[in-house]
């Protein structure tokens, strides 16, 4: 069984609040949400510490912060992304732009 994480960034998120768990019988998908990319690279290795083997990350990570979750893992496990230029749920910004 695939053990995947997808992670999204609000503002006002709590990874310790917002996740959540969805089985099928080949994938454990975990959605978490986070803040900032400073609790996403932080959260992102506690992922790894649960055996999760594979991340997408949503739109609003821009460029920079992908590269910081890419240096997170350490080259670990694969990491994916959802593609926006600006992201609808941060003001039509990227997060490099915010964060």
């Amino acid at each position: 069984m695939l053990k995947a994480a997808f992670m999204f960034l609000s503002t006002d998120a709590n990874p310790d609040l917002h996740i959540c768990n969805i089985e099928t019988g080949n994938i454990s998908l975990l959605t978490v949400g986070v803040p900032n990319y400073e609790v996403a690279c932080k959260t992102v290795t506690e992922l790894l510490e649960r055996g999760i083997t594979a991340i997408e990350l949503c739109g609003g990570f821009g460029y920079e912060g992908v590269a910081q979750i890419k240096k997170a893992v350490n080259g670990k496990i694969p990491v994916g992304v959802v593609r926006f230029d600006i992201h609808p749920g941060l003001g039509n910004m990227s997060g490099d732009s915010i964060f």
